[in-house]
């Protein structure tokens, strides 16, 4: 009969935490370092972008197709998607 707690659980214990957490740290690292499981993007089509309603910042608020952009002069646009 000893009078010492046997710290044999609780060494596991230790051991089982310690193991989880760097199984999420390098799951973290992977995760926000790569696109390994995010969905791939899709080209918009001139078509697509054409039927966007822009518009105006300021005080008048005016809203258009965005194929008005490019009707009659030439356009550069750059179509982003805000995640949300």
């Amino acid at each position: 009969m000893s009078l010492l707690p046997d710290f044999g659980i609780f060494t596991m214990g230790l051991w089982s935490v310690g193991l989880g957490a760097i199984g999420a740290a390098v799951t973290g690292i992977v995760l926000a370092n790569t696109d390994l499981f995010l969905s791939k993007p899709e080209k918009a089509t001139l078509e697509f972008l054409e039927e966007i309603e822009l518009k105006t910042l300021g005080s008048e608020q005016k809203t258009f197709k965005a194929g008005e952009l490019w009707k009659k002069n030439g356009a550069v646009v750059m179509a982003v998607r805000r995640p949300g």
